[in-house]
């Protein structure tokens, strides 16, 4: 029988220290370093037509700064459209009145995200207000589809001549008549 020696038993301990770290990182970056704690926000409300794959605590940002979250999305029963609910941390108070938001994509198939465009307006949006201008998300897939099955459209320039024709000569303008003997131009 062999007696397990102090490296096997440390090798095993420092795999076992890993293992868990690694779970530790893991669950950190799955909820975005929140841990369920929640900082003190307020409520704003955007209607979109199309939300694609924005999905609840996607991150709502302005000019690449994460400034809340998306805390839900829900259907408005008489316009079908997707109301979106973005908590906004309470330290950006002080997003104009005139703000636009836009369904956005980090990269081509990245994370889909509320991107909010400040206007220029002085008075503030106050809790709970609806955010006026909305862009809906763009469906990548279906503008692929779009473009590789439209056949070029109607719009399409003429095909070229095939290439064993020569080119014909240019038809020469119709002539004038010639004036008549006798008379005057």
């Amino acid at each position: 029988m062999s007696t397990r020696g102090p490296r096997l038993e440390f090798a095993v301990g420092a795999f076992l220290v890993l293992a868990l770290g690694s779970l530790l990182v893991l669950a950190i970056a799955s909820t975005n370093g929140k841990f369920g704690f929640a900082r003190d926000s307020y409520e704003l409300v955007a209607r979109f037509t199309q939300v694609g794959q924005l999905r609840p605590n996607a991150p709502v940002k302005i000019g690449g700064v994460t400034v809340g979250r998306v805390a839900r999305i829900d259907l408005d029963p008489l316009k079908f459209d997707s109301i979106v609910t973005l908590a906004i941390d309470s330290r950006f108070a002080e997003i104009p009145l005139d703000t636009s938001a836009g369904i956005l994509t980090g990269g081509l198939l990245g994370e889909s995200y509320v991107g909010l465009q400040p206007g220029g307006d002085m008075e503030s949006l106050q809790p709970g207000e609806e955010i006026a201008f909305t862009t809906p998300a763009v469906d990548l897939m279906q503008m692929v589809g779009k473009y590789m099955f439209s056949g070029g459209g109607d719009d399409a320039p003429p095909p070229p001549p095939p290439p064993g024709d020569a080119a014909q000569p240019a038809a020469a303008p119709p002539a004038t008549p010639a004036p008549e003997e006798g008379t005057t131009p």
